[in-house]
């Protein structure tokens, strides 16, 4: 399988979260992760541009909420 390609990039009224097959696996393990029953309400990811994301995405975070 490919590297992992996630692109993240909008503008103030939509967001687009863009990958070839490896990235969106990988963005969905990151969520499954976030579901686990031992994680606390709060707990979060970032995912920066050049780093975990395409250079040149804008910046994503993950997070867990149970207030919602």
């Amino acid at each position: 399988m490919d590297e992992p390609r996630i692109r993240v990039y909008g503008s103030a009224t939509e967001i687009t979260v863009a990958g070839n097959a490896a990235g969106l696996l990988d963005l969905a393990e990151r969520l499954v992760g976030l579901a686990d029953p031992e994680l606390r309400n709060g707990y979060h990811e970032h995912l920066e541009g050049g780093i975990n994301l395409e250079e040149g995405s804008i910046s994503l975070i993950l997070a867990r909420d149970e207030d919602l």
